[in-house]
């Protein structure tokens, strides 16, 4: 079985100023330094760029300087979640028509109450997909919604640009087992995320990328690139080297933690989150610092 999609495509951050504006300067910064990471792609609007927090006029802005700014250095993938369909289908146009790669999305759901059918998932899937992208489904919690391998499957068997698959949900490996195992050669890209919490067991379990936080994408690549190569010994020594920062991240600081290592390392300006985020505990921040410095990674020297 052949994989198109593989490696490290990690999610940009978006930085604001401390007054709550968008840093559009900061984010062009951002994006050179994950293409100086050696990132293979680089996705926009995720959930770790605080998608949830950004207006639609702020989406477009942002999607327009990424597409423009990286200028084919490595694809792109433009998040476009949202519980209606139509706006999922516009979302997903403008990321055509400004040059992405692809699009990601999770199930439509609107809280807790407000979640998609299979049906419903299927259909909106479906409709985003006559856009003409290639689609990563994000199986995420945050959308408590339950996308059974059998759902996964049959989309990537029926739905043409459905290729990709993020698999975030608890037993990740098991669920990525699964899937490959069911869909075969329809699952084209079987990703994991959550900052590489459990990227051992999901490359085990088949996945042939992984889709990370942007804080040390340099430092995890190597792991991936060892067990590609049929060094597993060399890939568990590389993954024990850096999961205690990626445990700190996934653990204690969520999407924090990327721009404050960015401005430890002069990348952007300011770490601000807008509220109801509260920002980093100073203890918070010194810890994670402390478990990167000796790793050395390119966040804490680029902008210096």
């Amino acid at each position: 079985m052949t994989h198109p999609y593989s490696g490290i495509w990690p999610v940009a951050p978006t930085p604001f100023h401390p007054d709550g504006s968008v840093d559009v300067e900061g984010m062009r910064r951002v994006l050179d330094l994950m293409i100086d990471q050696g990132s293979d792609g680089i996705c926009i609007l995720a959930n770790f760029s605080e998608q949830f927090l950004i207006t639609d006029a702020e989406r477009e802005t942002l999607t327009r300087l990424s597409l423009e700014h990286v200028a084919g250095r490595v694809p792109v993938i433009v998040t476009i979640s949202h519980f209606a369909t139509e706006i999922a289908v516009a979302r997903a146009r403008l990321a055509r028509d400004t040059g992405a790669a692809m699009v990601m999305m999770m199930a439509p759901y609107h809280g807790a109450l407000m979640r998609g059918t299979p049906e419903q998932t299927f259909e909106q899937f479906r409709a985003v997909s006559e856009v003409g992208l290639p689609i990563m489904v994000q199986d995420a919690p945050l959308s408590g919604v339950d996308l059974s391998v059998d759902l996964l499957v049959r989309m990537a068997r029926e739905i043409e640009q459905v290729r990709l698959f993020k698999i975030e949900c608890v037993q990740a490996a098991a669920k990525l087992r699964a899937l490959i195992a069911a869909g075969g050669d329809a699952i084209e890209g079987p990703f994991d995320g959550e900052e590489a919490i459990t990227l051992l067991a999901d490359l085990d379990a088949g996945a042939t990328g992984t889709m990370t936080s942007a804080m040390i994408p340099d430092q995890i690549k190597p792991v991936l690139g060892h067990y590609q190569a049929g060094d597993r010994d060399a890939a568990v020594a590389a993954y024990a080297r850096v999961l205690p920062a990626v445990n700190h991240e996934n653990r204690q600081c969520g999407f924090r933690a990327t721009k404050a290592a960015m401005v430890e390392g002069g990348v952007i300006a300011s770490d601000f989150c807008r509220h109801p985020i509260p920002p980093l505990h100073p203890d918070t921040r010194q810890q994670l610092i402390g478990l990167l410095r000796p790793l050395d990674p390119l966040v804490l020297s680029w902008g210096k």
